[in-house]
């Protein structure tokens, strides 16, 4: 894998988002368009924001990445945009890593924009460090973008893309101990939440604004998120296709 043609693939790609206001609003309107409905879904209770604000912070951005990256990556292949770039001396390592660049710094832009929004206008309040729950979030919206471009070797159209979402993102957002600890489900729910990434991701969050340092249980869920993301993006270049049947 070489820089050059994991730099191009970035390159590209940025210049593709530039021109497309859809994805744009979708990747950094929205989020702040969610987050500022839950903020005024508990205006009557500030201390409920404050709790699931953080949670949802990483959670929203997660969720926007992982359609975005998944719809886009199909889209590469089913306009043939894939193979001709995998005809010539580009890899699909090369490839994948090129948009998790590109998609990376969206979400760098992304969780930056409604963490802005989230701490200012909307006063969310945390008592630990909000600078190690913006690295989280990013993190966790870099886990979305590796599992958007994992899904999308399945699916054969756009829709089918986005139709992972239910599969593939709310079973996690429902066991990940955002409504109810995960101590308190039925035992084998505990358990299958605990093969779940978003699982740590929530966790990591929750504990990033609660804590003022890195403790034991913080550290093994930042560890098992970062692995995560790596392990997706080797899956999702060691699945790619060229093309769709």
């Amino acid at each position: 894998m070489t820089w050059r043609r994991t730099s191009s693939t970035a390159t590209r790609l940025g210049r593709q988002l530039r021109h497309d206001p859809r994805s744009v609003a979708l990747m950094l309107v929205v989020p702040c368009v969610l987050m500022t409905l839950l903020r005024y879904v508990f205006d009557a209770q500030p201390p409920v924001f404050d709790r699931i604000g953080p949670m949802l912070l990483v959670i929203f951005p997660f969720t926007v990445m992982f359609v975005i990256s998944s719809v886009a990556m199909l889209r590469e292949r089913t306009s043939g945009t894939l193979e001709r770039l995998l005809a010539g001396p580009i890899d699909r390592a090369e490839l994948v890593v090129g948009y998790g660049l590109a998609f990376g710094a969206a979400a760098v832009v992304q969780v930056g924009l409604v963490s802005a929004l989230s701490f200012g206008l909307l006063g969310l309040d945390v008592e630990g460090s909000v600078v190690l729950l913006l690295a989280v979030a990013v993190l966790v919206a870099l886990l979305g973008l590796a599992l958007g471009l994992l899904v999308s070797a399945f699916a054969r159209s756009e829709f089918q893309a986005v139709q992972f979402l239910p599969a593939i993102v709310l079973p996690q957002f429902l066991l990940c101990g955002l409504f109810v600890p995960r101590d308190e489900m039925a035992t084998a729910l505990d358990w299958a939440s605990r093969a779940l990434p978003l699982t740590y991701a929530v966790d990591a969050a929750s504990r990033a604004a609660s804590e003022s340092g890195i403790g034991a249980s913080l550290a093994v869920d930042l560890v098992v998120v970062m692995a995560a993301v790596p392990a997706a993006l080797f899956l999702g270049a060691a699945t790619l296709r060229r093309r769709t049947a």
